[in-house]
């Protein structure tokens, strides 16, 4: 993959409110990686951006029936 595509990954936080998608990869140090995918953010899993604060952090997500708040800084490991 060169420099290009790889800074056009959109991820989930890039989304903005009411967005709902799939998610396609979970990527960044391991163990960000591991916590995230023990919460859910697996690949082919459903999930929508329900709320966020006024400065954008932390981002709330509905996923497998549970809201999950989320900083950006994580959200950044999750692409869609």
């Amino acid at each position: 993959m060169d420099r290009k595509s790889k800074n056009q990954e959109k991820t989930l936080a890039d989304v903005e409110e009411g967005f709902r998608g799939h998610i396609r990869d979970v990527r960044g140090d391991s163990s960000t990686c591991s916590q995230l995918l023990e919460m859910g953010f697996t690949p082919g899993q459903a999930v929508a951006l329900v709320a966020s604060s006024p400065f954008r952090d932390p981002l709330a997500f509905s996923l497998r029936g549970t809201i999950i708040a989320l900083r950006r800084k994580e959200a950044r490991c999750i692409l869609i």
